[in-house]
């Protein structure tokens, strides 16, 4: 194996073991075992167990932000960009429920905040700028546009961590409810709600 498909495979053993045991609950035997390597190996590409986990959830961040961003890239409606942002997280925990799992659970040395929390502060960001115009239009202040992504993202992201097991109803299904509840309140919800959007 070259270097870089060493790396690559000692990450994709970190993910799974890590996302079964935690940081803590995993040892630097059991990755070197799982991986058929020394020890030695693990500590030359990433120095620590500690070193290999903060690339694991790196690697995990980044993948989940540009999933969210490409949703959130392509002009729309404010409430198109909110079905697409929720069926990227919905479709993240899908197809990488291990990293989602690593994402939920110990913070890395490098994010002590929690790489979760720091997603969901970049992407209410991204949120905040999408509503201003919807907000500006309804004489909203700013100050409530920032309080209501907040809100938005939040909705989001708990729903998402419950689904990740229940996993009933279907993604697209559980989207178009999160956006019903935004969009329309509990005063307005529709008994079969459907998504807008294309994906």
């Amino acid at each position: 194996m070259t270097g870089p498909q060493r790396r690559s495979q000692l990450i994709e053993v970190g993910r799974a073991l890590f996302a079964m045991r935690g940081l803590d609950g995993t040892t630097i035997e059991e990755i070197a075992a799982a991986a058929a390597v020394s020890k030695p190996v693990i500590y030359e590409h990433f120095g620590s167990k500690e070193g290999l986990y903060t690339q694991v959830v790196e690697y995990e961040f980044r993948i989940l932000l540009a999933d969210i961003n490409n949703a959130l890239a392509d002009e729309a409606k404010p409430r198109v960009l909110v079905e697409r942002a929720a069926l990227a997280l919905l479709t993240y925990i899908e197809e990488r429920i291990d990293g989602f799992r690593i994402l939920m659970r110990d913070a890395p040395p490098s994010q002590p905040e929690g790489a979760f929390s720091t997603l969901l502060s970049h992407v209410t960001a991204r949120v905040e700028h999408i509503l201003s115009d919807e907000f500006a239009r309804r004489g909203f202040s700013a100050a409530d546009g920032a309080m209501y992504a907040q809100m938005l993202v939040g909705m989001v992201a708990m729903t998402g961590q419950w689904w990740q097991d229940a996993r009933q109803p279907d993604k697209r299904a559980v989207a178009a409810h999160l956006v019903n509840l935004a969009w329309n309140g509990l005063t307005g919800l529709k008994k079969d709600p459907e998504l807008r959007s294309e994906a």
